[in-house]
């Protein structure tokens, strides 16, 4: 669960829900269900790309004049600036990224299924009622 003060634990969560969302969307069963997933990755990108924008802010300023990174050292003052430029720079392109996901959940909205789709979770009832299980 999402503590919002730990941004470390957070990441590891957000990795995790991804990676299961990678392998969900393997094979999409239900096309009804791609609506709210591109909606759903709309804001997590959105969200993501809000995150690198902060992190890089902590380099532009609190890491440098906050005694993080060694003042008198040139090699980390240039490597805190490349940190905070590589992350503004992801921080744009996932910008980017969300905003075609966006357009493509619009589209995704003038779409219509014509064909009939079981309920999420019939195959797995049918089963166990008939004594089936794995």
């Amino acid at each position: 669960m999402p503590t919002s003060e730990n941004p470390a634990a957070d990441a590891a969560e957000v990795e995790t829900a991804l990676r299961a969302l990678a392998h969900a969307t393997r094979s999409i069963d239900d096309p009804r269900q791609v609506y709210s997933v591109l909606g759903s990755l709309t804001s997590a990108v959105a969200s993501l790309s809000q995150s690198l924008h902060q992190i890089a802010a902590f380099h532009d300023g609190p890491a440098k004049s906050g005694g993080w990174v060694a003042a008198d050292s040139a090699q980390a003052r240039s490597t805190s600036y490349r940190v905070s430029w590589e992350l503004h720079r992801a921080g744009e392109v996932l910008h980017q990224a969300s905003e075609s996901i966006s357009n493509a959940h619009e589209a995704e909205a003038v779409l219509r299924y014509h064909r009939e789709f079981p309920e999420h979770g019939a195959h797995r009832t049918a089963a166990v009622d008939q004594g089936l299980s794995l």
